[in-house]
């Protein structure tokens, strides 16, 4: 696999900023460079060299969607952008590589799987499972299902060790439960899939170990990085009551893994990933 046959759109974002990392001489754009929504564009786009496009483009601001002008920006990008994106590929022979989410999901199952039906609570998990169906229009294509994504950028990692850094004790919602995928972790789980030429099709692409809820993720942030800060837990219920048009979320987001297992895949456990990341983070 030559680094200089793959494009990376969404390059600046966490996960965009890990494949350039692992894809040094990858292509990067940006929605400046490549606008994905834009079908003409697209089309436009100088594919020759292309053969296989990395999309870490997405809208994910989850409540903001729920807003009017929000709406209309998460079906673009996630969407028509994923659409257009698959079209090409098709045309090129090129093989397309996009991410997904749990919020396809209601999460009222206990684990899920691959092919468990689409169920969105939300206008992001919508536009987010409509992106899923158009990216599996692509001949050659892997869907990469990640949740709780953490990397280089703002997320619930370094919020939570800026709290404890103020000596704040935060609430913390105690029943969505889940595991954290680090950007370092999907990057390996999409270049396996690409190096062992696995085959295409969706897969779940988290890291493995116990999952915990979002409290216990701050606990146990708190504890590798030596904090005294302590977490009360707060139901999702009591910690939106006074925030009414927030995006409703699923309450289980933990994905079943055996089919990225039978593969050959090893995971790792998020908690080491993230006692990893807490010391890298407090050696800055």
């Amino acid at each position: 696999m030559n680094d200089a046959e793959i494009l990376v759109v969404g390059a600046n974002g966490q996960l965009g900023t890990a494949l350039q990392e692992k894809y040094p001489g990858a292509k990067p754009v940006d929605s400046a460079e490549l606008d994905i929504t834009d079908r003409q564009a697209v089309e436009s786009f100088d594919w020759s060299n292309i053969k296989i496009i990395l999309n870490a483009a997405a809208y994910t601001n989850v409540d903001g969607a729920e807003s009017v002008d929000g709406r209309v920006a998460s079906w673009l990008v996630n969407t028509t952008g994923i659409s257009n994106l698959a079209r090409v590929s098709s045309e090129h022979d090129i093989t397309l590589v996009h991410i997904s989410s749990e919020y396809v999901f209601d999460g009222n199952k206990d684990n899920h799987s691959e092919d468990e039906p689409f169920s969105p609570l939300s206008v992001y998990g919508s536009t987010k499972a409509a992106g899923d169906i158009a990216a599996s229009l692509a001949p050659k294509h892997y869907i990469c299902r990640a949740t709780w994504l953490i990397g280089e950028g703002k997320n619930f990692v370094r919020t939570m060790i800026g709290l404890a850094q103020k000596g704040v004790s935060p609430a913390v919602v105690n029943d969505q439960v889940g595991r954290l995928t680090f950007t370092n972790e999907l990057v390996r789980i999409i270049d396996y899939l690409l190096q062992t030429k696995a085959t295409y099709g969706t897969y779940n692409s988290t890291n493995d170990g116990e999952p915990a809820s979002w409290a216990d993720v701050a606990r146990l942030i708190f504890t590798d990085g030596g904090f005294d800060s302590q977490v009360t837990d707060i139901s999702t219920e009591k910690y939106f009551a006074d925030k009414p048009d927030a995006a409703k979320r699923p309450l289980n987001s933990v994905l079943d893994l055996s089919k990225l297992h039978q593969t050959g895949f090893k995971s790792n456990d998020w908690r080491e990933d993230l006692n990893t990341y807490v010391k890298k983070e407090l050696s800055k």
